[in-house]
């Protein structure tokens, strides 16, 4: 699964999990709450998704995960979804939702 356009459908399928999220940005697809992104979809079709440390660290560790990175720069606190959570958007979910919990606890833009 290489194909940009099919990234971008299960990024979709992703995001319509959670009642009331929408997909923005033409050319950088990308969700925000507050202000805040927390999920991303990069050039190279790699998922990211904005988690709070604890959660990260222990992501990183139990998917064998990489930093998220966008545009060359490594995004802070962002991991990327391994193949195995692309596939399974049940899987995937929990993470989006924390990622979005995570956002909403943060002051406002």
């Amino acid at each position: 699964m290489s194909n940009w356009e099919d990234r971008l459908a299960l990024y979709d399928k992703l995001i319509a999990t959670i009642p009331d999220l929408e997909r923005k940005g033409k050319g950088v697809p990308y969700t925000s709450a507050n202000g805040h992104m927390f999920s991303q979809l990069n050039k190279e079709g790699e998922i990211g998704i904005r988690l709070p440390k604890e959660e990260f660290d222990a992501f990183m560790t139990k998917y064998d995960a990489t930093p998220f990175t966008a545009y060359g720069a490594t995004m802070k606190g962002y991991v990327t979804l391994p193949e195995a959570l692309l596939k399974d958007v049940k899987k995937a979910k929990p993470y989006l939702k924390i990622a979005y919990d995570f956002v909403l606890s943060m002051k406002p833009k």
